[in-house]
């Protein structure tokens, strides 16, 4: 069996000691991973400290029986395919255990071929499962699919690069600043791969909580720690087969790293509370705004790390090195927006494209897809015009206007322009972010302020924006 997403994790139970010897044997050479029990008592406590794909159970042994057994794993583990080993002449038995919630049996004596068939079909209802939820992904990105949008020399040479690369198992990191589209390229690798019928999972490093990254990347036992109240898959474990997206990932501590690390050098994961490891198949992309090679040389991350996420490299241009797509994704993004709601054609006036060409994009496309849904819902007719964008697009129409610099502070402003001393500040802010390309803690050290308040200004700032 050379496909490693047909690889399973089997639970054999038996009281006979020549059929366990045989499956010991004959199970990994099908291409699986077995763990042979002789008991009902033993199966039990094997169950508490692992997880598997199928079972195969004798119900008729001594002491607890499979009955017992199939039970326990319907209660702790539904998703594992459970298969009645039965004698001839118990089919009855076979039947109530199905209705009990047992998926299929074998009747014994049975030949390999048989045990093969039946655990192929086991696989087989795992592929599809895994497919089914990769299309149900699909169906809720009502934007539809991975396109990156744009004409210009940067995007043309970033679509080059993914469709040489996409094809391959290779690691990739994606690094732009916030709002460049870097899972949207993910997305791209990943619709371009030989992987894109199977689950597309993507993961935000920075959002999950500290005590919870581990649980939420391996997955855990049930009472494996306080709160655990049942059995949990990992993120991980949820990409088998297709491609897991690792967003943000210089936000991961060292002590996820070594874990990280250790899973892609092996592609064995092991969940919280469980003893045996097992092996995942899953693409890894991985994205940052971060310098993670300046945190490489500072040790705020882990350089092997580094290295093995980083077999292909793309750098994501920001819309200020491409305000020739400007136009061409505005267009797209009043499309989209009428294909969700089923509104009417809107075109962009002149003024209205001028002004979003000169804009700064801070905030990139993201930036620019906010703006074009505040346009949408404050034009008239069919058109939008320049005054219809946010304010904040309407004061950087010109990129023409003389400035002046304050040899005190650094900071730049139009010729007669009076600002407040937010406006200025905020001027300062934006300035540094842009020096460490989007580095929030380096940006707060530069300024002498903590990170907490950076956050708190720009939030503050881009409200206040949003209202005016």
């Amino acid at each position: 069996m050379s496909d490693p997403t047909n690889r399973l994790r089997v639970l054999f139970v038996d009281d006979e000691a020549m059929i366990r010897e045989v499956m010991r044997i004959e199970l990994p050479r099908m291409g699986h991973d077995v763990t042979v029990c002789e008991s009902g008592e033993k199966a039990l406590e094997v169950i508490e400290t692992g997880s598997f794909d199928a079972a195969i159970v004798d119900l008729r042994m001594p002491g607890i029986d499979g009955w017992r057994v199939v039970d326990h794993l319907k209660a702790v583990s539904p998703d594992t395919q459970i298969i009645i080993h039965t004698a001839h002449g118990n089919l009855d038995e076979a039947v109530t255990a199905i209705r009990r919630g047992a998926n299929d049996f074998l009747q014994k004596p049975c030949k390999l071929v048989d045990i093969a068939t039946v655990l192929q079909r086991v696989a087989s209802n795992r592929t599809l499962a895994n497919k089914t939820r990769a299309l149900e992904q699909r169906l809720k990105l009502v934007e539809g699919s991975a396109e990156l949008i744009g004409d210009s020399a940067p995007m043309q040479r970033v679509r080059k690069l993914i469709s040489k690369i996409a094809p391959t198992d290779s690691s990739v990191l994606i690094l732009g600043e916030t709002g460049t589209g870097k899972e949207l390229a993910a997305r791209s690798i990943h619709e371009q791969s030989k992987r894109n019928n199977m689950p597309f999972v993507a993961v935000n490093c920075g959002a999950l909580p500290e005590q919870l990254v581990e649980s939420e990347f391996f997955g855990h036992r049930k009472g494996a720690f306080t709160g655990a109240d049942t059995h949990r898959k990992g993120l991980i474990e949820m990409a088998n087969g297709g491609t897991l997206f690792l967003d943000e990932l210089g936000e991961l501590d060292k002590a996820t790293q070594v874990k990280l690390l250790r899973f892609l050098e092996s592609g064995e994961l092991r969940r919280i509370g469980e003893n045996e490891s097992f092996h995942v198949d899953v693409r890894v992309v991985c994205a940052t705004n971060r310098p993670l090679q300046e945190m490489v040389d500072e040790g705020s991350f882990r350089e092997d790390l580094y290295f093995r996420v980083n077999t292909f490299e793309i750098h994501l241009p920001t819309l200020r090195d491409r305000t020739d797509d400007v136009k061409l994704l505005s267009q797209h993004l009043i499309e989209r927006h009428r294909n969700k709601h089923g509104g009417r054609s809107v075109e962009l006036t002149k003024d209205a494209v001028e002004a979003l060409k000169t804009h700064a994009w801070k905030g990139n496309v993201r930036e620019l897809a906010n703006s074009i849904e505040y346009a949408l819902t404050l034009c008239n007719g069919e058109r939008i015009i320049a005054s219809d964008l946010p304010d904040s697009i309407g004061a950087t129409t010109s990129s023409t206007k003389p400035v002046n610099i304050d040899k005190a502070s650094g900071l730049l402003w139009d010729a007669g322009e009076t600002k407040t001393l937010r406006e200025i500040e905020m001027d300062l802010i934006y300035r540094v972010l842009d020096k460490h390309h989007g580095d929030k803690p380096r940006a707060a050290a530069e300024l002498g302020i903590a990170l907490k308040t950076l956050y708190n200004k720009l939030n503050q700032y881009e409200a206040s924006g949003a209202a005016g």
